[in-house]
């Protein structure tokens, strides 16, 4: 028997539903697929962008502004901290120095007072002290002379000052009867036996300034005492000590 020929068609059924199905698949994953590029593509547009990235580095440089700020905010509280302890401590050292300066005055002036083991002493300036006198061209002056316990007798007599200084351009000298203490015209009058205080006024020229004092104490019957001050250690009250006081500084 002679066999046949395969056929040229071959018939089969159609599947609709599976095709529908596929087609949605299809379109599914395209649809995803342009979503997926289209937020690559925005994302990527947005960060590249002029705009953007001067958005960005506003925002880094706002914030290193802000910590910058906030260190110099910091250094400056430290340097205020620090100023106010410098302060404070150079105050307390000038207070101390001036504290050591009137102890050592006041060492000076005892052992000038009780002698010591120094010989018999007489009649010496021991302190001038200046204080201007407010709204005018006065001042006040104290002086204030000691002598030697050791000597045991009073001392009396007469003390007077001049002021040396500048008038323009020419080193002058102000005499006692020329600064305005007409009340003692001879001099300050003393009398003690171991110390005592002067108080005077005098009055200086608008035009003059003064450089230094020269205090002159004549007690009757002996030689004169005289002492040199600088006007400014006068003001200040640190004279420089003598040589007996000298040696009895710490």
């Amino acid at each position: 028997m002679a066999s046949r020929p395969p056929p040229r068609f071959v018939v089969r059924p159609h599947d609709a539903a599976g095709l529908r199905r596929r087609a949605l698949w299809l379109g599914a994953a395209w649809l995803a697929t342009l979503l997926l590029t289209g937020l690559v593509v925005g994302m990527l547009a947005h960060r590249g962008t002029p705009a953007a990235i001067e958005k960005r580095e506003l925002t880094t440089l706002t914030q290193r502004n802000d910590e910058l700020q906030q260190q110099v905010a910091n250094l400056q509280r430290a340097n205020q901290v620090a100023d106010i302890a410098t302060r404070s401590l150079r105050q307390t050292l000038s207070e101390r120095e001036e504290e050591i300066s009137g102890l050592r005055a006041d060492l000076g002036f005892y052992s000038r007072l009780t002698g010591g083991d120094a010989q018999r002493e007489g009649l010496k300036v021991q302190e001038v002290r200046l204080q201007p006198v407010a709204n005018s061209h006065a001042w006040d002056v104290t002086l204030s002379l000691t002598q030697n316990a050791k000597r045991g007798e009073d001392v009396s007599g007469n003390a007077s000052l001049s002021v040396e200084g500048l008038r323009g351009d020419k080193v002058v000298q102000l005499a006692w009867d020329s600064l305005g203490d007409s009340a003692h015209s001879a001099g300050i009058p003393f009398h003690f036996k171991y110390f005592q205080q002067l108080h005077a006024t005098i009055v200086l020229p608008a035009d003059f300034r003064p450089t230094r004092l020269l205090i002159t104490a004549q007690p009757g019957g002996d030689d004169a005492v005289s002492r040199s001050v600088a006007w400014g250690d006068a003001l200040s009250g640190h004279l420089t000590p003598t040589q007996g006081e000298q040696d009895a500084q710490p």
